[in-house]
């Protein structure tokens, strides 16, 4: 996934990179990623809330983020139960961190995409075609409570990774969010498809998930 970071080491394949800090209800939070031969091989929070309860709750979700981070070697990992903001703002910097890793592994094979090249429908298709892999952005899907938007990564024609770059927030849909869509990233990596169950309590995050999800798909298709 990454080569060397613009932070980083200087050994090829091999650095660490800095996600950009995600503020939460109770704080910011910034991953900083150790990145060797394409793998997640350390992670740890520079920045995470602080203060009365907050040193608790850090205490004891930070050590289980940064362990799945490097388990997962993606940004698809569960949140610590009692602590839905810092997760979902650790998820959050962690993915941006992703991203710089893979930008300064590979920014020729982004510029030569074609991704600038006017594609009309909102979507993206980035990445090396020589190996396979694609970077498909899905169209916004409008829901009752706001635009889903997904992005896949497909390698060797199959799903190996879902991210949503847009989904409800505000309220108790920021807890609806947090949970939902951890899971249905889980489940399109797993299903390879579009075709997955809609997460009890989140019928409309859902509907509009496999919606983007299925028109990133129809440009991997195309």
């Amino acid at each position: 996934m990454a080569a060397q970071s613009p932070q980083g080491g200087r050994g090829a394949g091999a650095g660490t990179v800095t996600g950009d800090a995600a503020r939460t209800q109770y704080g910011p939070v910034q991953v900083r990623l150790t990145v060797s031969g394409g793998k997640i091989t350390g992670a740890e929070a520079v920045q995470a809330p602080k203060g009365g309860q907050s040193d608790q709750v850090t205490a004891d979700a930070v050590p289980k983020l940064n362990r799945a981070a490097v388990a997962a070697g993606s940004a698809d990992i569960d949140a610590v139960s009692g602590a839905t903001y810092t997760s979902a703002g650790y998820v959050k910097s962690l993915q941006s961190a992703l991203d710089k890793a893979a930008a300064a592994a590979g920014p020729a094979a982004q510029e030569s995409s074609g991704a600038d090249s006017g594609s009309g429908g909102g979507g993206r298709s980035e990445g090396d075609a020589g190996q396979g892999t694609q970077v498909l952005t899905g169209d916004a899907a409008q829901t009752q409570y706001g635009p889903v938007q997904v992005r896949v990564t497909v390698s060797g024609g199959r799903i190996t990774d879902v991210e949503a770059l847009q989904a409800p927030k505000g309220g108790r849909s920021d807890q609806v969010t947090a949970d939902a869509v951890p899971r249905l990233n889980r489940a399109a990596v797993a299903a390879g498809t579009a075709d997955i169950d809609a997460v009890s309590g989140a019928t409309y995050t859902s509907a509009g998930y496999t919606q983007s999800l299925q028109s990133a798909l129809d440009r991997a298709g195309g």
